[in-house]
């Protein structure tokens, strides 16, 4: 079996590391807005990483 990964599971894992980075700059500097659209960011990567397992999923049982 052949480990094989989509862009959306690239772009949602790039999304999260994006939004934890914001998320904790935001908590550094005391800014509540960054901070929030950190976690906004990093729950739009959870969804478009699960969005790219569901598509691999479903690509894999072909």
């Amino acid at each position: 079996m052949r480990f094989m990964v989509n862009k959306d599971q690239v772009r949602g894992v790039a999304k999260q590391v994006k939004g934890s980075v914001k998320k904790a700059a935001g908590k550094a500097t005391g800014n509540k807005q960054t901070q929030a659209e950190g976690t906004a960011e990093k729950i739009a990567g959870k969804v478009q990483k699960g969005y790219g397992d569901a598509k691999q999923r479903l690509k894999d049982s072909l």
